[in-house]
């Protein structure tokens, strides 16, 4: 890894700022994207991301930018923190840029809804479509119980980075680790990646349930049986069982069922209190992966033949305007099974 190599962050929401301080913080040059120039502009005049996370000043080096041109080029490293549903597109313009040999990270939380591939899926898809193959790009993940706004005030954090190479995600954790951001290497990226898309939907059931009143024993019960479902459909998908014991999983699935900076969990909290899903939405300034993020899952269990109650209990809440309580009667009266 040369000493001080560029490093483009695409997508300028809480987690990509937060990405883009810390490694700005390494004295690394930073380009930040974004896709709003009026947002970009904000950025670059506040030296700070004021609506996404306010109070966390901007290192000399990193630098906001709207030309995409400018953010990827010749970047050893590239970072893609865009939501899911528009990772795709995002992915495709860049492709002209992309150094040989460059590492690209996804810092997304996850699944495509129309073909229900992960975000390290879609981008070999792109590139194999395009003959890019050859490029020797490889593609990670970075996971793990990790708010925005924590990382960005350099609160104690691990997490995991992932590579189908265990030597390049050793190269990378290099990259991203610090005294207070320790990082762990991984070779299971389909592992990494499904238990951190899935968590955001427990997650959301988690809120329902709050919401509805109902108290700690629920939660726990959600958290155990919710890690269960993930498990079971990662095996079937050859993921490794481990990882799910690890900080993506069952760390990440703990924070965002708890935190209070959890957005997925509350999307269920709103929901539990009666809410509707477009009231919630419309109060949002970001986005909650977990909502499209049920739908994907729910296609992909139905087609792998995975038993996922609380996932479809979630769905039925979401997509189908099912009641929160009607939902959770439900899942508890279900057969009695062994565990």
């Amino acid at each position: 890894m040369k000493s001080n190599p560029k490093i483009a962050i695409i997508g300028a929401g809480s987690w990509g700022t937060a990405l883009a301080i810390l490694l700005a913080g390494k004295k690394y040059p930073v380009y930040l994207w974004g896709h709003q120039r009026d947002h970009v502009n904000s950025l670059i005049r506040d030296l700070e991301n004021r609506k996404y996370l306010p109070g966390s000043l901007f290192p000399s080096n990193l630098q906001p930018i709207n030309d995409l041109k400018t953010a990827v080029e010749g970047a050893p490293y590239i970072v893609m923190a865009v939501p899911s549903h528009s990772y795709r597109q995002v992915f495709i313009e860049m492709l002209p840029f992309l150094a040989f040999n460059c590492r690209i990270i996804s810092a997304v939380k996850g699944i495509e809804n129309a073909t229900l591939k992960t975000m390290t899926q879609v981008m070999a898809e792109i590139l194999f479509e395009h003959g890019l193959s050859d490029k020797n790009i490889e593609l990670g993940v970075i996971s793990g119980p990790s708010f925005a706004k924590e990382v960005a005030k350099k609160v104690p954090t691990a997490v995991t980075i992932g590579f189908s190479y265990l030597s390049t995600a050793k190269e990378v954790q290099q990259l991203f680790g610090t005294e207070f951001f320790r990082v762990y290497a991984s070779s299971d990226v389909l592992g990494l990646e499904i238990s951190a898309a899935l968590k955001n939907i427990i997650a959301i059931a988690t809120g329902v349930c709050d919401g509805l009143g109902y108290g700690l024993n629920t939660r726990a019960a959600l958290i155990t049986r919710g890690l269960a479902e993930i498990q079971r459909l990662g095996i079937a998908l050859h993921a490794d069982p481990a990882t799910f014991s690890g900080l993506s999983g069952l760390g990440d699935l703990i924070l965002t069922c708890t935190g209070d900076l959890s957005r997925n969990r509350m999307v269920g909290l709103k929901l539990g209190a009666g809410k509707t899903l477009e009231e919630i939405k419309g109060e949002m300034s970001m986005v909650a992966e977990g909502i499209k993020t049920t739908r994907s899952v729910y296609d992909l269990a139905r087609k792998m033949k995975i038993d996922m109650p609380i996932l479809e209990q979630v769905y039925n809440i979401i997509y189908r305007g099912k009641d929160c309580s009607e939902a959770v009667r439900d899942l508890l009266t279900r057969e009695l099974k062994v565990e």
